[in-house]
């Protein structure tokens, strides 16, 4: 009998977990299923590695030696760039960036996309801003059912990974300072 209660149970909370929440499907979110990779083993350079869509953001992660932190225990929240995000900056932003001499601007920018904690499309739509690792805030709106962070759009939510989760956006969003 407890096994079985305990069965129940489990079963329970692998559906909460899994669910999409139905007012970040009337904000314009993904709603892809999340089966058991919900619960995903890997962690977020994994997980965008996996993806095939962040070469560039990883590239510049490595070069900014941040991945170890990415890597760690978190959990945190990346709004990360796709690789056509970087692409739709200035010719030779990227490579430029991606010198040792610029690294500590390149660190600002990419902890400019990361917020400490495990930040959920959920509560992300009831939030006006969030304070991101690079120390300034980021804008968040809901317009027209999608979710913007500084002008980028939301174009999938709640990837999950070990030590946080994803949220990809459209365009590199940049700190003031």
């Amino acid at each position: 009998m407890k096994n079985a209660i305990k069965k129940l149970i489990a079963t329970f909370a692998a559906v909460a977990l899994v669910a999409v929440p139905a007012q970040a499907q009337t904000a314009g979110y993904s709603t892809t299923s999340m089966d058991h990779a919900s619960m995903s083993p890997d962690n977020i350079v994994q997980v965008a590695s996996k993806a095939g869509s962040f070469g560039t953001l990883l590239a510049a992660a490595k070069a900014a030696g941040l991945v170890g932190a990415l890597e760690g225990e978190g959990p945190m929240t990346v709004f990360a760039p796709t690789d056509d995000a970087f692409a739709k900056l200035p010719a030779g932003t990227v490579e430029s960036l991606l010198k040792p001499e610029n690294k500590e601007q390149l660190k600002a920018i990419l902890l400019y996309h990361v917020v400490e904690g495990k930040v959920t499309s959920e509560q992300v739509v009831k939030l006006t801003s969030a304070k991101t690792l690079q120390g300034q805030d980021v804008k968040i709106a809901v317009k027209d059912g999608k979710v913007y962070v500084d002008g980028a759009q939301v174009i999938k939510a709640d990837v999950p990974a070990s030590n946080g989760v994803i949220h990809v956006i459209d365009s590199v969003i940049l700190p003031s300072k």
